[in-house]
């Protein structure tokens, strides 16, 4: 795993121009709406462009935001896509059974036994809650739920966490009707 001191970590992304005088719509990632605003200068990923937050305010789905380095429309609409980031040891340290998804990528999956099943490549959430995104050794990614059923164990410091999956989980055999109805048509 890559070094903390060097990991930058995604908190929010800038949208389009709000008015005329500088003002962009951001996309906040957290639980927090205005949680992106709290760690100070916020930069690219690359760290050639920094930003300040001057204010914000929340409006519906994103935080209309001020940046100190923002004076006009113009250089506002030029903004439009741009993410910003922090570095990774500015986050404040996480409870027992917290953790920082940026922090799961990249670990070794294994089962109840220790064997290596494949790597934490994302943790995605479509609405329905968190979803561990593995890619196994050979084949496609596939989905777990983020849950203490299916990831009984999380060990950060040696990289790695335990599932536990049914035992037809990854079969690409439909599961058989028992219940007597006869299949659609």
């Amino acid at each position: 795993m890559s070094s903390n001191e060097t990991q930058k970590v995604l908190m929010a992304k800038i949208g389009a121009a709000h008015g005329v005088r500088g003002e962009v719509r951001v996309k906040p990632f957290g639980d927090d709406p205005l949680s992106f605003t709290d760690y100070g200068v916020l930069t690219t990923k690359d760290g050639k462009q920094s930003f300040e937050v001057q204010n914000a305010r929340v409006q519906k789905t994103v935080v209309v935001t001020k940046f100190k380095e923002v004076t006009d429309r113009n250089r506002a609409e030029e903004l439009n896509g741009v993410e910003l980031y922090i570095d990774r040891d500015q986050l404040p340290d996480t409870e027992d059974d917290e953790f920082y998804y940026s922090d799961l990528n990249g670990l070794t999956v294994q089962d109840p036994g220790g064997e290596a099943i494949g790597k934490i490549v994302a943790v995605q959430d479509f609405g329905a809650g968190d979803l561990l995104e593995i890619r196994p050794k050979r084949g496609k990614t596939f989905y777990i739920p983020f849950t203490k059923d299916f990831v009984p164990e999380i060990n950060l410091e040696a990289g790695f966490v335990t599932v536990d999956l049914p035992e037809d989980y990854l079969s690409d055999e439909k599961p058989s009707d028992s219940s007597g109805a006869s299949p659609d048509k």
